[in-house]
């Protein structure tokens, strides 16, 4: 017999149809959930993802979906959820690109946009879910969150902060909300092969004194697939971590070590 890995319903991925986010769709669907996947602007890319989970086996939607705007996330999930029954994991990876910069040569309006859109964001998704999470008797969150929470990286401030902030939120949700069958977990990222890093490096930021620097504070040597990050999200959205909460999985080959 089959080993059933997921609940009943599916993995909403916010984020879905960004580079890591599609990973991450990829190895649910794989894995055996169906998935529910928002995208900001880049619909082509989003129903061509539709597509690929479809041709798996599974069943697959796409709903557009800004993250800091509340309204519409509640209307997003209420419309995933009609769509697939009940939403087993939530799973937010949505992240605006953030300057590299130092904290001191953060301008005011960089700060309020990824506080309203990532932090905020966040907050507007658990929000929505939540409810409807102990409706349905459980369910949990992973978080895409930083391995800069590891290490400082120079620079990357407006990137980590946030996150660590988004952290605090996971944590109290594992806490408070554990009673009600209800999970959250995140997984940290270091240098990955795909969203963020990519279109980082092609707008210049990186250069090869940063990647030099990169890979000495790396005790594997080489940068991370966003497969593997698929893997670790599957992991804490399956009944095989029915008994882990409020925990980080750094997939990040031993940055901070």
């Amino acid at each position: 017999m089959e080993e059933i890995i997921f609940p009943s319903g599916a993995a909403l991925v916010i984020g879905g149809s960004g580079g890591i986010g599609r990973a991450v769709c990829h190895e649910l669907a794989r894995a055996g959930s169906d998935v529910a996947l928002t995208y900001r602007g880049r619909q082509a890319v989003a129903d061509e993802i539709v597509a690929e989970l479809r041709s798996l086996g599974r069943r697959a939607t796409a709903h557009q979906l800004t993250i800091g705007d509340a309204e519409a996330v509640e209307a997003r999930v209420a419309e995933a959820a009609r769509e697939h029954g009940r939403l087993h994991t939530v799973v937010v990876g949505a992240g605006t690109l953030p300057k590299q910069v130092p904290l001191s040569k953060v301008e005011r309006e960089q700060w309020r946009t990824i506080v309203d859109q990532d932090l905020n964001g966040f907050f507007n998704v658990v929000q929505a879910t939540l409810p409807r999470l102990k409706q349905w008797g459980g369910g949990s969150y992973v978080h895409i969150g930083s391995a800069g929470h590891l290490r400082w990286p120079d620079r990357d401030g407006l990137s980590v902060v946030p996150k660590a902030a988004i952290e605090a939120l996971v944590t109290g949700i594992a806490r408070e909300e554990g009673r009600f069958n209800i999970r959250a977990n995140s997984v940290l990222v270091g240098v990955v092969e795909a969203g963020q890093f990519l279109e980082l490096t092609r707008q210049g930021a990186f250069d090869q004194r940063w990647v030099e620097a990169a890979h000495r504070n790396l005790a594997i040597k080489r940068w991370g697939k966003p497969e593997e990050v698929g893997h670790a999200v599957v992991f804490l959205a399956s009944n095989r971590a029915a008994y882990i909460t409020g925990q980080r999985i750094a997939v990040a080959g031993g940055y901070g070590l």
